[in-house]
């Protein structure tokens, strides 16, 4: 398929910069797929909309305080820092602008140095010299990595906003957002309806982000990002499709993971490493059946999934209603959901 098959018009004043709160308050597009029909709804509506017995998957990973104002060394000149993977022995991969060589001094503050070992096209790593493990000191002294069309500077207000309930695992640098949107209220609701809810992990990295650049979607790579879909998410997930109920993925990375899980035969396995799986229309879904996702950038790998979920041409007609209706879009915007 081509892009540009995935662009559409877009007012960028209907980017929220800010969560609705309570968070159950954001608005809800239902899509309907058995009939392409439409329904203006809100989060806290979600247990009438789900059936009892229906399975909501969340992702629980947790996200980083990754990113460090800091200056180069000798020049002084300001930089920002994003550290991405923390590839051991004090190694991690980040995202830099500028020019930078192997040797490279970056001073981060509070006794913090990054010193370049590898720049390239690819990639670039930077060994980090502290007195504190740097995932701790990140905790203290780094910011969260909003999103760049945010165009504001990260609050202390956003280390709570930016994160899930349901956030365990440390490791991502964007939050899974879909899962922004639950409250304490609203999953005792979820329980009183009979929708239970099963965890698995997706480190949010690069490789959700990376742009696409080529003009027919196929030739796309994404980039790896770390996965684990534990024993007890696969015995509660086999057991709820056994008894034909369903399985509703809470955003596009549970949906790749889930997938990544799945075996030739339908079922699903233990999964703990990498996916680099690229969701695009056509795809056979083996355990997803629907999904609650938010308002997603055009020509972006995450439109591309939700394109294959409910259709290209009617994920194009919500995204025309929700743009008329003024739905809050991206990060901290409202949500649909597909059934």
């Amino acid at each position: 398929m081509q892009l540009s098959e995935f662009d559409f018009p877009f007012d960028p004043s209907l980017i929220a910069t800010h969560p609705v709160l309570p968070r159950d308050q954001a608005r809800l597009l239902v899509l309907q797929s058995f009939n392409h029909s439409l329904a203006h709804c809100r989060i806290d509506e979600l247990p009438d909309l789900l059936h009892p017995g229906d399975l909501l998957v969340v992702n629980d990973t947790k996200v980083l305080a990754a990113r460090v104002a800091g200056r180069k060394r000798p020049s002084g000149a300001e930089i920002e820092v994003l550290f991405v993977k923390d590839l051991g022995n004090t190694i991690w991969e980040v995202l830099i602008k500028g020019t930078f060589r192997p040797g490279q001094m970056i001073e981060l503050g509070a006794g913090a140095v990054a010193v370049v070992v590898e720049r390239g096209a690819s990639r670039t790593t930077v060994r980090v010299e502290s007195s504190t493990p740097l995932s701790e000191w990140l905790r203290q002294y780094g910011r969260m990595p909003l999103p760049p069309y945010f165009k504001r500077a990260p609050t202390d207000q956003d280390r709570e906003w930016y994160q899930t309930l349901f956030a365990q695992h440390e490791g991502a640098i964007a939050a899974p957002t879909a899962g922004l949107h639950f409250t304490p209220e609203l999953l005792v609701r979820l329980q009183q309806r009979g929708v239970s809810i099963a965890t698995v992990t997706l480190h949010v990295g690069t490789g959700t982000f990376k742009p696409v650049t080529v003009d027919q979607i196929e030739d796309h790579r994404m980039g790896a990002e770390w996965v684990e879909v534990g024993s007890e998410a696969v015995r509660v997930i086999e057991q709820v499709r056994e008894e034909k109920r369903r399985i509703v993925a809470v955003g596009t990375t549970v949906v790749r993971a889930l997938e990544t899980a799945a075996q030739a035969d339908g079922r699903i396995r233990p999964y703990r490493g990498e996916t680099e799986m690229f969701v695009t229309p056509g795809f056979q879904f083996r355990v997803v059946d629907a999904l609650l996702t938010n308002f997603h950038l055009p020509r972006t790998t995450l439109l591309m999934l939700v394109s294959a979920l409910a259709g290209p041409e009617f994920l194009r007609q919500a995204y025309a209603e929700a743009v008329c209706e003024r739905y809050r879009f991206y990060s901290y915007g409202d949500a649909m959901l597909i059934l």
